[in-house]
């Protein structure tokens, strides 16, 4: 949730007052009274919301107009700006926020001047630019509701305070009194979290105030900000079909705290609870010996095998990942279990992302574009701890009775002399520097030269910054690469195969 609306993080909740204090502020003191008993024991953000229009807002020829329903209720339901200055210190009392809707601009310099801590637009002004332009000069916070409002609409607005570096907040609204349930559009929320994902996206109620699954489902959807219009009955004074009393908002204050309970943490992945890591290692599969170890052998998928049931301590079906190595402490027997006890193990995935990140750097330089899913192979002939100084990585691009590979050395890397007996290759330097030495004829070759290496001649090469060499060969095989230093060879562990993912290009491997 955007820190400018809530430092704390937590959902909040507005109780829209709007004219329900019926121009007494005896009233609308205990509508704040009764609301801070309903909202007693939740860990909500909470805040009053009033209205503000001056005596402009209503045209001069219409202000006595009764037979007009909403002239007549503004009208009656007026209060002066020192008695609503009273309702705020009440508000403030309780240490909860404030937020205000001015219809005209008159009203926006009151909001300030009462140091209101959201300026709330109502959707009937969404698109009024004459009062939007007011409002773009307030520093206050801005909460728009955007029922009736076109997504051309809405984009204008966002981009309207967006340049005037103003926080905005939006809420998913239906201008119905009351909202009949299938008309509350509830999937509005995923469209304005998806179109709009650096805004706090709300949503602002009238359906009726019995209803707790709306609010159930709002939340469920990533609604951060949540609004109810809300007042008190009493035998002079009724309510109307879409404002809350004091126990229906405590039901739903109740249902939105089970909701957002059920729902959990959101943008980051859950906590996983002792409990739940027991369960499932239950049914995980155990590690044993498929031939006798002795102490110091290295201990791979080759010379395990993996059934269940697993016992207490010992390596799990999950541990054996293609980044970690296990060599024996101690002797195990064939069909014996392999104990984390018994063995000692070393994860290379941190240095094989931070290799893959360097090498990504290599292919931003070299501005080369390259399709997604490509098989990539990192060498690394005397172990990945001497990466740096023997080694590269090969981009498997196309590989039928034509291949075509890049070839790709950090800076200071040397990839060792071989020989190939099946395919002939043509090496064409795309980016950087490569010293080749070719059956003991050694060159150096820079971006756009072409050398080919043809069947049995043994050749090894180097960068001294680093080089992005495009191979261009007949077919590949896996077992053509012979190697003057047979201890490569011999090496089973000496590549590690990954999956080239495009966007590693836009942004950091982790």
């Amino acid at each position: 949730m955007n820190d400018v609306f809530n430092p704390e993080g937590k959902l909040i909740f507005i109780l829209e007052m709007a004219n329900n204090h019926m121009g007494q502020l005896s009233h609308g003191l205990k509508i704040i009274d009764e609301m801070r008993a309903a909202c007693s024991g939740f860990d909500f953000t909470i805040a009053v919301k009033f209205q503000y229009r001056s005596p402009s807002f209503i045209h001069p020829q219409y202000r006595q107009r009764m037979d007009l329903p909403y002239v007549k209720r503004f009208t009656e339901t007026r209060l002066s700006p020192d008695d609503y200055g009273k309702l705020l210190a009440r508000v403030r009392e309780l240490d909860w926020k404030a937020a205000c809707t001015p219809f005209d601009e008159p009203s926006v310099d009151l909001v300030e001047e009462h140091r209101f801590d959201f300026l709330k637009v109502a959707s009937c002004s969404f698109t009024d630019w004459p009062l939007l332009e007011r409002i773009g000069q307030s520093p206050l916070p801005v909460i728009a509701s955007t029922a009736g409002a076109t997504l051309q609409e809405i984009d204008r607005v966002v981009l309207f305070f967006e340049h005037r570096q103003r926080p905005l907040a939006l809420m998913h609204c239906v201008g119905e009194y009351p909202t009949p349930p299938d008309h509350l559009e509830l999937n509005q929320i995923d469209l304005l979290r998806q179109r709009y994902p650096m805004v706090p996206i709300g949503f602002s109620t009238h359906e009726e105030p019995d209803n707790v699954d709306a609010v159930k489902i709002a939340i469920a959807k990533g609604a951060t900000i949540l609004e109810k219009h809300v007042g008190l009955r009493t035998d002079e004074i009724g309510l109307n079909a879409y404002s809350a009393t004091p126990e229906q908002v405590a039901a739903w204050l109740g249902a939105a705290r089970d909701a957002a309970r059920l729902c959990g943490v959101a943008d980051r992945r859950k906590s996983f609870s002792d409990k739940e890591q027991q369960d499932l290692r239950q049914f995980k599969r155990g590690v044993f010996a498929r031939t006798p170890v002795a102490k110091g052998d290295s201990i791979g998928v080759g010379r395990t095998f993996f059934a269940f049931p697993n016992q207490h301590g010992q390596l799990v079906a999950n541990d054996m990942s293609r980044y970690v190595q296990y060599v024996a402490r101690e002797p195990i027997e064939e069909g014996q279990p392999v104990l984390h006890a018994n063995v000692e193990a070393s994860n290379d995935r941190e240095k094989v992302v931070a290799i893959v990140n360097r090498l990504r750097h290599l292919l931003i330089e070299s501005k080369i574009h390259l399709p997604d899913r490509l098989d990539l192979e990192l060498s690394h002939h005397y172990g990945i701890d001497r990466f740096d100084e023997w080694g590269g990585a090969l981009i498997n691009i196309i590989n039928r009775e034509y291949c075509k590979k890049l070839i790709l050395l950090l800076p200071g890397q040397k990839h060792p002399s071989h020989m190939h007996r099946q395919k002939e290759e043509t090496f064409h330097v795309l980016h950087g520097d490569m010293t080749l030495d070719l059956g003991g004829v050694e060159k150096h070759y820079t971006a756009g030269d072409l050398v080919t290496v043809e069947r049995g001649v043994h050749h090894h090469f180097s960068t001294q910054n680093g080089v992005v060499v495009e191979e261009i060969s007949t077919t590949s095989y896996k077992d053509d690469s012979y190697y003057a230093d047979e201890q490569i060879s011999r090496n089973r562990e000496r590549k590690t195969y990954m999956t080239f993912w495009s966007d590693w290009l836009d942004r950091p491997v982790v």
